[in-house]
């Protein structure tokens, strides 16, 4: 009788890196449940009384059973949003609500709660390195916000909003991909397409061949999007796309996948889950993590850039409008008119296109260019390597120190696809550790959504993605280049929520200058770098309609900050209606009374933003000031090595492991001031 040999479960490989390439729907559940089952015999362990309050005995243990937990399902939830099947979501759903379910015990488990207590009131506990104190206490913090305090009452009821609030988060997030999957717009006749570029019309041939049909597929991927309302000649078309994109996952679709329902609901949770703990608002609770200490702070802020902001937006829309009705007579602009608008009075006024400056933001340029930048700053090399990947397109480098000692690893998945969830996100594949075994070295999911090559060419970005793609390193330098050991202040993680967009907006700056632009531009036909006179102008319309720009972000944070700090929302009409008066203080450019911008903020529903999107322009003001000292340097560049190791050691390699404001005015000698934003937004006056 022969015996069937099973298949490792590549979940359950901790060896290196995750088996991307042999990971199936049907290893999931049997690798969670392992793992759980692990995880909640240490966590019975460690909390038995004849284990002594110790780190080695209580918080080490802990640390290696979530490790690997964390570390599978960061895998699957990655897979879920970049190569999304009806397999895999219902695996990732079946055991989204038993993850929910552990943590929720974890931070509720008194036993837990008395030894992290005891380990804090200890006689030597002063004398701990300040990173493991650190971790204690936001520890101590997470066990109050996660209930362990709560009666045995309360805390079956906290779990159970827990485990809905997962549950309703990841269908939102379905539902917007679900709605973006199923737009497909099928254009014959290439007049239609009037307006567009090349490119961009390659790319929605391209698209309609792969579905086996003749002319253009236009969808609501953003790069077939944006190529229409950007572009189009044709202000129907525009109107049309518009209008799709701004009411996906609404009433106005697939009842399946209207989200009004599921964001009341979310809201009405969130109230609860607030009050469960003792706070008035959800925002409260959001903020007891962060810089900002009350609602009402982050209200001031918000409404004091506003102030700033307006008046520019009002001069940015009233040109808009008078460019409009003189030159493409456009005499009643409309939201799906605007962006088209814009980029025909900024070729007129500065005299070149988005267009013509993308040609020579080619991909291989691009990636060397901005390779070189972190290096120079950084003392550090980047190298291409091979691993395991989830698609062909996905490509993985490793990152060394000047001593050649590997420091992280980064995946680079850079194309939008259907099945493919969109935005650009930096997420975390596994932090960095130090243990009696070795080091474990952190590496970075860094994922885009860009329009791949087509037709022979290279690839080619717009400078709005060259952008994204330094804002996301900046967020994967903060999770690699950290120096601390204890993961859960390492990198990223324990960094208040509000700051973590300090290193990503920090690196977008470098985008703008002359010497790294030189670096990053190779023109995708002739091979040139971008020449200075275009880069002139670009400087030029730097800040142009910076003013609309800014009311709309902060139009964005005022609703999410609203939405979390105020009254309860009954229903969806009431989120309209709060919308609305939020339009009315702060926007210049009024939507139509159909738009459901709401029904697909992933950010705030089915992200980590709730109560906290104003932390963007929290953390511009940081990221701003921080770029200043590179700019006021005495070198003549600000690919300065010196400054660069500065913002390295007091910024990027602590990590969480001190509060982020004593690690800004380590790097910068002061606190932070609103100068240097504004000087930048072109807002001085």
């Amino acid at each position: 009788m022969h015996t069937i040999a099973t298949r490792p479960n590549p979940l359950l490989d901790f060896s290196g890196l995750a088996r991307f390439d042999q990971i199936q729907p049907d290893d999931i559940s049997p690798a969670i449940d392992q793992l759980l089952q692990q995880a909640r015999a240490t966590v019975t362990r460690v909390t038995t009384q004849d284990v002594p309050n110790s780190w080695d005995a209580v918080v080490e243990p802990l640390n290696e059973a979530t490790d690997r937990l964390s570390r599978a399902w960061g895998a699957i939830s990655h897979l879920n949003a970049v190569v999304d099947t009806a397999e895999l979501r219902e695996q990732y759903n079946a055991n989204l609500p038993k993850l929910t379910a552990f943590w929720t015990e974890v931070s509720q488990n008194t036993a837990l709660y008395a030894k992290y207590t005891a380990l804090a009131a200890a006689l030597g506990f002063a004398s701990w390195p300040a990173v493991r104190r650190k971790v204690i206490g936001n520890e101590l913090r997470d066990f109050k916000l996660g209930g362990a305090e709560l009666s045995a009452d309360k805390k079956d009821r906290f779990k159970q909003l827990r485990e809905r609030e997962a549950q309703v988060s990841t269908r939102f997030a379905e539902n917007v991909l679900d709605a973006t999957n199923a737009f497909a717009l099928y254009v014959e006749d290439a007049n239609a397409l009037a307006g567009v570029p090349q490119d961009a019309v390659q790319m929605l041939a391209a698209a309609a061949a792969d579905d086996d049909k003749p002319g253009y597929k236009i969808s609501l991927q953003y790069p077939s999007y944006s190529a229409i309302v950007d572009y189009a000649d044709d202000r129907a078309l525009r109107q049309q796309l518009y209008r799709a994109y701004t009411t996906k996952a609404s009433e106005f679709g697939n009842p399946e996948w209207n989200n009004g329902p599921l964001l009341v609901e979310l809201l009405k949770l969130r109230r609860e889950h607030a009050q469960v703990l003792g706070y008035r608002s959800y925002a409260e609770v959001s903020l007891v993590s962060k810089m900002a200490d009350t609602p009402a702070e982050v209200l001031e802020f918000l409404r004091d850039l506003a102030r700033r902001a307006k008046p520019h937006a009002e001069r940015d829309k009233l040109e808009l409008g008078e460019f409009a009705a003189k030159h493409l007579g456009i005499v009643d602009m409309q939201p799906w008119d605007a962006s088209y608008v814009s980029e025909k009075l900024r070729e007129q006024r500065y005299s070149y296109s988005e267009q013509e400056l993308k040609q020579y933001f080619t991909e291989p340029r691009v990636l060397a260019g901005l390779f070189k930048v972190i290096e120079t700053l950084f003392d550090v090399s980047i190298s291409v390597r091979a691993a395991p990947v989830w698609h062909p397109d996905v490509r993985f480098y490793r990152i060394d120190n000047r001593q050649g000692e590997l420091i992280g690893e980064f995946y680079l998945d850079l194309y939008a696809r259907d099945h493919k969830q969109g935005g650009a996100w930096q997420d975390d594949a596994r932090s960095r550790r130090g243990r009696r075994a070795g080091l474990t070295t952190p590496v970075s999911f860094l994922t885009c959504n860009f329009s791949r090559p087509t037709a022979g060419k290279l690839a080619t970005f717009k400078h709005d993605e060259v952008l994204t793609l330094f804002h996301e390193f900046g967020h994967g330098l903060h999770h690699m280049l950290t120096r601390v050991d204890e993961p859960a202040v390492a990198g990223i993680q324990g960094v208040e929520w509000d700051a973590v967009e300090l290193p990503s907006q920090f690196m977008e700056n470098f985008a703008w200058e002359w010497e790294v632009l030189q670096m990053l531009t190779e023109h995708v036909d002739t091979g040139e770098k971008l020449p200075r006179a275009l880069f002139e102008k670009m400087l030029a319309a730097k800040n142009f309609q910076s003013g609309m720009f800014t009311v709309r972000q902060l139009e964005f944070a005022l609703f999410d900050l609203l939405l979390h700090a105020g009254s309860e929302i009954a229903d969806e009409a009431r989120v309209m209606a709060l919308l609305a008066d939020v339009r009315r203080e702060v926007s210049v450019l009024v939507p139509p009374e159909y738009n459901r911008f709401p029904h697909a903020f992933s950010h705030i529903f089915a992200g980590g933003y709730a109560a906290g999107y104003y932390s963007y322009k929290w953390a511009e003001v940081l990221s701003a000031d921080a770029y200043s000292a590179f700019e006021e340097n005495e070198e003549g560049s600000v690919l300065s090595a010196v400054i660069g190791r500065r913002f390295l050691d007091e910024i990027l390699a602590v990590g969480g492991s001190r509060p982020a404001m004593q690690s800004f005015v380590a790097f910068r000698g002061r606190k932070p001031t609103i100068d240097a934003l504004l000087r930048h937004s072109g807002m001085v006056n």
